[in-house]
């Protein structure tokens, strides 16, 4: 298989962490893509995801193509046999994938920001529209903090995609947007993300060993 990524990417390291979480990262062939906005790649539109995100995954079989980082995520999980890290239980398998796609909104808003405030000529930055994304990352943070003990469990604990969702999202401000200083307003979250953070799986990919 091979992986169309960005090593700085919150997305491509969730799938990357959860490859090494299921013991499937040997069978992944990592093959760097430039797909930021201003940078179009239209051989990488036409071949392999016509929105030219990251990441995508080329199966085996060389002609099928995954795409989203969540699809890409429980399709890891099927192959390694199923309910490793989505649960199978309905109550607890939304409860997962809700929380999943609460941290993979808080990342989008962030690399949004990013764009906004790096990519985009300083005249033309919109200061409101960067505030209102911000405000989708401390909104989630929130919702994550009133939730942290049933929602984020041990860090030590077998894993979900949505623990892994939350520590990537995390470890991209931290890497961007250091000055946010998110721990002040999720004492309980940091808590949980400063002992998370030591997973091999997110060490592996930690996105400074990338810089």
């Amino acid at each position: 298989m091979k992986l169309m990524h960005s090593a700085t990417s919150p997305f491509v390291r969730r799938v990357r962490a959860a490859a090494i979480e299921l013991g499937l990262a040997e069978r992944i062939e990592l093959v760097p893509v430039q797909v930021a906005p201003g940078r179009e790649n239209e051989a990488y539109a036409a071949d392999v995801n016509p929105l030219r995100k990251i990441p995508a995954l080329l199966l085996d079989d060389g002609a099928t193509v995954l795409v989203d980082s969540t699809v890409i995520c429980q399709f890891l999980d099927d192959l390694a046999g199923g309910a490793r890290l989505i649960p199978a239980a309905s109550s607890e398998r939304w409860r997962v994938l809700t929380q999943q796609a609460v941290a993979a909104g808080m990342a989008e808003a962030m690399v949004l920001v990013r764009y906004e405030t790096w990519l985009r000529p300083e005249p033309l930055r919109w200061a409101e529209w960067v505030r209102d994304q911000q405000g989708r990352f401390w909104s989630g943070l929130a919702w994550f903090e009133r939730r942290a003990g049933a929602a984020l469990g041990q860090p030590w604990a077998p894993i979900d995609v949505s623990q892994l969702a939350l520590a990537c999202c995390l470890g991209y401000v931290d890497f961007r947007f250091a000055e946010l200083d998110w721990r002040a307003r999720a004492p309980r979250v940091g808590a949980w993300y400063h002992d998370i953070a030591g997973r091999p799986s997110l060490v592996q990919t930690d996105p400074r060993n990338a810089a």
